[in-house]
């Protein structure tokens, strides 16, 4: 088996060109792999697709990443939130485009793209803004929309432990969509607060396999995006 431990976030990261879809893990805060997304600016590759639930909070992590003009595109679900100071003005000023996927679509396309599902239907956004440009199906009388699934050529995800192999475990919700990401990206890089050696984590406690990890970097400590915001700090 191959030891997928790399010796830093740049070092991870470093493989990230202009131009690429990049998954972002994370839910608001729980999940947010805020150390690779700062070495992901360090590192500078730009006109970026990023795809993530949301845009970011203050001026660190996501939202620092789009502050320093290095994303072209975002696909989430919510581009908005109490914190999000950055991602509005540059949307309208045209500096950034926007696709606006609902949650369990969002979540469902992934999951699609990782399990080599190219579209499907959905009866979520029929008969909305969102149905421009998409082809529709009645199934039972139900108008329903296809969806696209997603996959990136990258996948940036945090985790509580991985072992060495790249097995990983989540802490509670920081699962999130995680689990999805590892599966749809082509190369996925985990960020976890422990790191053990192989037979370290209980088997049936693993839920993403190794098989879908590429890379795993050793944060002991990592930062939470919450607690960055309310101090108002500021990346780099």
């Amino acid at each position: 088996m191959i030891d997928k431990r790399v010796g830093s976030p740049r070092e991870a990261v470093a493989g990230i060109g202009d131009g690429d879809a990049v998954m972002i893990g994370g839910f608001g805060e729980a999940g947010s792999p805020i150390e690779l997304i700062h070495a992901l600016i360090d590192h500078g590759a730009a006109n970026l697709t990023v795809i993530s639930n949301n845009s970011g909070s203050g001026e660190i992590g996501l939202a620092a990443l789009i502050r320093a003009g290095q994303v072209a595109r975002i696909v989430c679900s919510f581009p908005r939130s109490t914190n999000s100071r950055v991602f509005p003005d540059l949307f309208h000023a045209g500096r950034i485009e926007l696709e606006l996927v609902p949650q369990g679509t969002l979540a469902e396309r992934i999951r699609a793209g990782g399990a080599g599902i190219p579209a499907f239907y959905t009866p979520t956004a029929a008969g909305t803004d969102l149905e421009a440009g998409k082809e529709r199906r009645e199934f039972d009388g139900r108008p329903c929309l296809l969806e696209h699934a997603l996959v990136a050529d990258w996948a940036l995800i945090k985790a509580r432990t991985a072992d060495s192999h790249g097995n990983l475990v989540y802490n509670k919700t920081a699962r999130n969509f995680s689990p999805l990401m590892a599966m749809a990206g082509r190369n996925t890089v985990v960020q976890a607060s422990s790191v053990v050696e192989p037979g370290g984590l209980d088997p049936e406690t693993v839920i993403t396999p190794g098989i879908f990890v590429d890379h795993v970097v050793h944060v002991p400590d990592p930062q939470h995006e919450s607690e960055l915001v309310a101090r108002g700090a500021r990346y780099p």
